[in-house]
C-alpha cells in the first residue's frame, strides 16, 4: 500500500510506485494524500488532502484485504501525517518503508518545520527503513537538535535514535564520479553500495527506490537485500 501525492508525469509520486510495485509482481494500493499540477522540470501547484480523507482510503482498503508491505512518500500535510501514523499503529508486524520527501528535484518545498516535526516524531518510530536522499538526511538530522550534523553516518544515528530501524541514506546528490548508497542500522552501517554515476539528473528516483525495497520486502526478501536489489 502506497501512501503518496499523484504525480501527472508518471515519473514519481503514486504513479512511480504503482509501476515499480507492478513490475515486482505486486498488486498495488494506492492512497492519494494531495494532487499536484506538475511536469518533470518541477512542481507548480500541491493540494493536500483532508487527513479524514487519506485514513478513510486505507482504512476501505485495509478492511478488504491483506497488505504484505506499506510504502509512504509525499503526505502533504500534518493531518495526513497523523491519519497515517494513525493507521500504521494498529498493523505492528507490516513492514513500513518511509521516503522523506521534503521537496521537488528543482527544490520546490513540500514540508514545512511543521510537518518536518511531525514526521520525525509520529512515523520514524513506526518506520523499518527510511530511505532519504543526502539533502533530507541532513534536514531532517538537523531538525533533531545538536546543530548541523558533522557527517551523512551521523545523520543516520539521529534518525535511528529517533526511533526508526534503519536508514539508507542515497547519495546521488552528493559530488564524484560514483553514487554510494549506506544502509545503517542500529550498530552502524550493515551495506554500503556504489555504482558509476549515470549522466543527467532522474525525475523520481527516490520514489521508484522505496517502492522497489517495499516490493522486495513484500516477498518476504531480508531487509539489507531488499535494499541491495533495490
Amino acid at each position: 500500500m502506497s501512501f503518496a501525492a499523484s504525480d501527472p508525469t508518471c515519473g514519481a509520486g503514486l504513479q512511480a510506485d504503482l509501476l515499480t510495485l507492478a513490475a515486482h509482481g505486486c498488486h498495488p494500493l494506492t492512497v492519494v494524500t494531495a494532487l499536484t499540477v506538475q511536469d518533470t522540470v518541477g512542481v507548480e501547484d500541491l493540494l493536500p488532502l483532508d487527513g479524514g480523507w487519506v485514513a478513510d482510503q486505507s482504512r476501505a482498503l485495509l478492511e478488504d484485504m491483506p497488505v504484505a508491505a506499506f510504502k509512504l512518500g509525499l503526505l502533504g500535510s500534518v493531518e495526513a501525517i497523523g491519519a497515517v501514523a494513525e493507521v500504521l499503529s494498529d498493523y505492528p508486524d507490516t513492514p513500513v518503508v518511509f521516503d522523506p520527501v521534503l521537496a521537488s528535484g528543482r527544490g520546490d518545498a513540500f514540508a514545512d518545520e511543521d510537518a518536518i516535526d511531525a514526521m520525525i516524531e509520529l512515523l520514524l518510530p513506526l518506520t523499518d527503513i527510511l530511505t532519504p536522499n543526502s539533502l533530507e538526511a541532513r534536514r531532517l538530522a538537523q531538525e533533531l537538535g545538536g546543530g548541523a550534523a558533522p557527517s551523512l553516518a551521523d545523520c543516520a544515528r539521529r534518525l535511528i535514535g529517533a526511533g526508526c530501524a534503519h536508514v539508507l541514506v542515497t547519495g546521488t546528490h552528493e559530488q564524484g564520479a560514483r553514487v554510494t548508497n549506506t544502509l545503517y542500522g542500529s550498530h552502524g552501517p550493515v551495506r554500503r553500495d556504489e555504482w558509476a554515476r549515470l549522466p543527467g539528473s532522474y525525475h523520481g528516483s527516490g520514489c521508484t527506490l522505496a517502492s522497489a525495497i517495499a516490493a522486495n520486502l513484500a516477498w518476504g526478501m531480508a531487509l539489507p537485500d531488499a535494499a541491495r536489489a533495490a
